[in-house]
C-alpha cells in the first residue's frame, strides 16, 4: 500500500526545500588564528567587496548583492553612516532606505558573509566623513576625540546601531564576521586614548562576539595601534603586496594579513579630470595575495551614487566630490559588470572549488527625448523665512540651523566712494549682487576670498548667495562650517570696515522647500517671469526652481543630461537625485528606473547659477569625462606641508584647509 502524504507536510517540505535553497548555511565562528582567519576552526581568506546601501536604491539591493557574489566574493563589507542613521539628535532612522538590517539579512540570504564599519568616522568621500552636521552646533567641539560631548554622542549612536545588529553576529546566526574600530585615524592624528575609547564602547554594546579590528596606511599604522584588535592595512592598485605588510609582520609574525581596502580605482572631484585605474593592475594585486593566503576588501566592488546632499569633499584645500561614485569599479553605477568585472570574475574563479553564480540579469536602460521646464520660481521664493538667532553676525548655517543647501546674506553698504576690496571667507559657493547689479562670485574650491566692489552709496544693498557644495570628509578639516565664516570686510584707501547687520534667510535642500518655491510664485512659466517681473529678473537673473515633466512608455534606469545647466540639485518623482556643477566631469546624473513610473514623471531643478538652456534629454549612458575648465593648480601656501604618503594624503600648518 502507498504511503499518503498529507497536503500540509507536502507544503512544509516544499518551503524548506526553498529556505535551504535560497541561503547557504552560514558557520558558527570566527577567530584569528595563527597566520589564517578560522571559519569554525578551519582557514578561511575573506574576498570581501565594499558596497554603502544609502548608494543603492533600496529596490536594487538584492541585485547588487547577486552581483558582489557572481564576482566571485564571500564576503560584504559595509560603512555604516552616522548622519544617515541620525539627522537630528536622537532622531534615529533604520527604516526604508536606512533599513541596514534588512540589507546584512539580504547578504545572508545569498551566502555571504559581512564586515561592519560603524565609524564613528568613516571617509568614503561621504559628507562629514559621516559626522552628522548638527555636531557643528555646538562650535568649540573637538570631533574625533575625548571630548564628552562627542562621546557622548557616539555612544547614542553605536548603542542604537548595535540594536539592530548586533544579535546578527556570525556566533549568534547571522552574517556578521567583523567589525571595525574608528578608521583610518593616523591619516588624523595620534590619539591611543580615544581610539582605545570607541573600542570599548563597541564593545559594551554588543560587538562581544566578533574579531574587532582597525585599518590604517603601512606609514602610520603604529601610531595607534592597540594590543587587543586585529591590525589591517589600507593600499590600493599598483602597490608592493610584500612592502605594505613588511613591518606589520616584524611585529606580528603569525597575525592573518589582510588589505581592508583595496582600492579598485579612486573617485571624482568637480573641476578635475575623471579617475580611472588598469584592470589588469587589479587583478594581478588580488591575485598575489589570494596566492600570499592574504584577505581582502576591494574598495569599492561597486560605488553607486552619493543622491542627493551626500557627497562630501576631499582636503587639502576644498575638493568637492561628484554625485556619481561609479569609482570606476568593477559593478559600474549602474549595476552594470565592466570589463574590470570580467577579468577579476575570471580570476576568482580560479580561486574556487565551485562555479561562481550566474551573473544576474540586468535591469533595462530608456532614453527620452529633450524636455522643456517650464515652470519657474526665483531662488528666494526658496527662503525658509529670516533667521532669529541671537547672534547677527555669526552667519554659518550650523548657526543659523541650517544643515544643507543655500543662504542669502543682506544687508546695507556704508558710502564708499572709490573702489574697494569685498573680503570673506564663503564656504563654498558666494555670488555677490549690489542693488540689482551681480558682482562676481567667489569659489572655496580655489580659494578665491576677495572681490572688488565699485563705488557704493550708503544704504546699497548687499546680497551674499552661498551655496554648501559638501562638508569636507577627510582629515582635520572636516570640522567644516558652511555659510560665510568669520567677518566680511570691507578696504578701501587706508581703511578697512567689518560689515555687520545682516538678515540670513535660508534656502533648505529640499525637494518640499522647492514645491513650496514653485507654488509660492504660482508655477508660473519662465517666459512669463522674463516678460512681467522686470525687479526679480534683475536681481536673481534665472537662478531659481524648474518644474517639468516628460512620459516614459517603460520604465528602465537612465540619465538626465545636466550638460546646459549651471550649478544645483536635481530631483525626479520627489527622490533626491544629486548635485550637478556644469564645470565637469560628471555632466549626466544617474536617476534609476525603480523611480520612474510609466507615462508621466515630474522632475524639479534648483539651479543656483542659471541654465543656459531649461531642457533635459535622458540618455542611455552616463557622461563622467566631460571637464569644461582647466583643472586648477593649487599649491601648499606658506606654512603647510604635505603629510602621509597615499592618495588623499593632506597639508597641515596654518593655511586654509590645514590641521589644527
Amino acid at each position: 500500500m502507498k504511503k499518503r502524504i498529507f497536503p500540509s507536510l507536502l507544503l512544509l517540505s516544499v518551503a524548506l526545500f526553498v529556505l535551504v535553497g535560497c541561503q547557504r548555511p552560514m558557520g558558527k565562528s570566527f577567530t584569528i588564528g595563527e597566520g589564517s582567519f578560522l571559519l569554525d576552526g578551519k582557514p578561511f581568506v575573506v574576498k570581501a567587496g565594499e558596497v554603502h546601501f544609502p548608494r543603492i536604491p533600496r529596490e536594487y539591493w538584492e541585485h547588487r548583492i547577486q552581483m558582489v557574489k557572481a564576482q566571485g566574493m564571500n564576503t560584504v563589507c559595509i560603512y555604516v553612516f552616522w548622519n544617515f542613521h541620525e539627522p537630528q539628535p536622537d532622531q534615529f532612522c533604520f527604516e526604508g532606505q536606512a533599513d541596514v538590517r534588512a540589507f546584512v539579512k539580504l547578504c545572508q540570504k545569498h551566502g555571504l558573509y559581512v564586515i561592519v564599519r560603524p565609524g564613528p568616522y568613516c571617509c568614503a568621500e561621504w559628507e562629514m566623513g559621516g559626522l552628522p552636521w548638527w555636531l557643528l552646533k555646538k562650535e568649540d567641539i573637538k570631533l574625533r576625540s575625548l571630548d564628552p560631548y562627542f562621546m557622548e554622542r557616539v555612544r547614542k549612536f553605536e548603542a542604537a546601531l548595535a540594536g539592530q545588529l548586533a544579535d546578527l553576529q556570525l556566533s549568534k546566526g547571522g552574517p556578521i564576521i567583523m567589525v571595525q574600530v574608528e578608521n583610518e585615524f593616523g591619516g588624523y592624528g595620534t590619539d591611543k586614548p580615544y581610539v582605545s575609547a570607541v573600542r570599548d564602547v563597541l564593545r559594551e554594546v554588543g560587538w562581544t562576539d566578533v574579531p574587532l579590528f582597525q585599518c590604517d596606511w603601512s606609514s602610520n599604522f603604529e601610531q595607534n595601534a592597540l594590543d587587543d584588535l586585529l591590525w589591517t592595512m589600507n593600499f590600493g592598485t599598483g602597490s608592493n603586496i610584500d612592502s605594505q605588510f613588511r613591518r606589520l609582520k616584524q611585529l606580528r609574525p603569525t597575525t592573518p594579513l589582510m588589505c581592508s581596502e583595496f582600492w579598485s580605482g579612486w573617485f571624482d572631484n568637480w573641476g578635475r579630470a575623471h579617475e580611472t585605474r588598469d584592470a589588469k593592475d587589479m587583478v594581478a594585486g588580488l591575485r598575489e595575495m589570494l596566492e600570499k593566503n592574504i584577505s581582502f576588501s576591494l574598495y569599492m566592488v561597486h560605488g553607486g551614487t552619493s543622491f542627493g546632499h551626500w557627497a562630501g569633499a576631499n582636503s587639502p584645500g576644498y575638493q568637492p566630490d561628484c554625485t556619481s561614485y561609479d569609482y570606476d569599479a568593477p559593478i559600474s553605477e549602474a549595476g552594470h559588470p565592466t570589463p574590470k568585472f570580467d577579468e577579476l570574475r575570471a580570476m576568482l574563479q580560479q580561486f574556487s572549488d565551485k562555479a561562481l553564480p550566474p551573473v544576474p540579469a540586468m535591469y533595462p536602460v530608456i532614453s527620452f527625448p529633450k524636455v522643456e521646464l517650464t515652470e519657474f520660481a526665483p531662488i528666494a521664493y526658496g527662503c525658509g523665512g529670516l533667521c532669529t538667532t541671537e547672534n547677527q553676525n555669526n552667519l554659518t548655517f550650523e548657526y543659523n540651523n541650517l544643515g544643507w543647501g543655500s543662504m542669502y546674506y543682506i544687508t546695507r553698504l556704508p558710502e564708499v566712494p572709490v573702489p574697494s576690496t569685498l573680503t570673506l571667507d564663503a564656504h563654498d559657493y558666494a555670488q555677490v549682487f549690489i542693488n540689482d547689479r551681480f558682482v562676481g562670485r567667489l569659489d572655496r574650491r580655489v580659494r578665491e576670498t576677495t572681490l572688488t566692489l565699485p563705488p557704493t552709496r550708503e544704504g546699497d544693498v548687499l546680497r551674499i548667495l552661498v551655496e554648501a557644495t559638501g562638508r569636507i570628509n577627510y582629515g582635520r578639516a572636516i570640522k567644516d562650517f558652511k555659510g560665510i565664516v568669520g567677518d566680511v570686510t570691507l578696504h578701501y584707501a587706508d581703511e578697512t570696515v567689518t560689515i555687520s547687520g545682516w538678515e540670513r534667510y535660508p534656502i533648505p535642500d529640499d525637494y518640499g522647500q522647492a514645491l513650496s518655491a514653485l507654488d509660492g510664485f504660482s508655477g508660473r512659466r519662465v517666459d512669463e517671469y522674463h516678460e512681467g517681473f522686470a525687479d526679480e529678473v534683475k536681481i536673481f537673473g534665472t537662478r531659481g526652481y524648474y518644474r517639468g515633466t516628460f512620459n516614459v512608455s517603460a520604465v528602465g534606469d537612465t540619465w538626465l543630461d545636466m550638460s546646459s545647466w549651471g550649478k544645483g540639485q536635481a530631483y525626479v518623482n520627489g527622490h533626491a537625485i544629486g548635485r550637478f556643477w556644469e564645470i565637469g566631469p560628471q555632466q549626466t546624473l544617474y536617476v534609476p528606473g525603480c523611480w520612474l513610473k510609466r507615462g508621466q514623471n515630474e522632475i524639479v531643478v534648483l539651479d543656483v547659477i542659471g541654465p543656459q538652456a531649461s531642457v533635459i534629454e535622458g540618455l542611455d549612458h552616463p557622461i563622467l569625462d566631460n571637464l569644461r575648465q582647466p583643472t586648477p593648480v593649487i599649491t601648499p601656501q606658506d606654512g603647510e606641508t604635505w603629510q602621509g604618503d597615499g592618495p588623499g594624503a593632506v597639508w597641515q600648518g596654518d593655511g586654509p584647509g590645514a590641521m589644527k
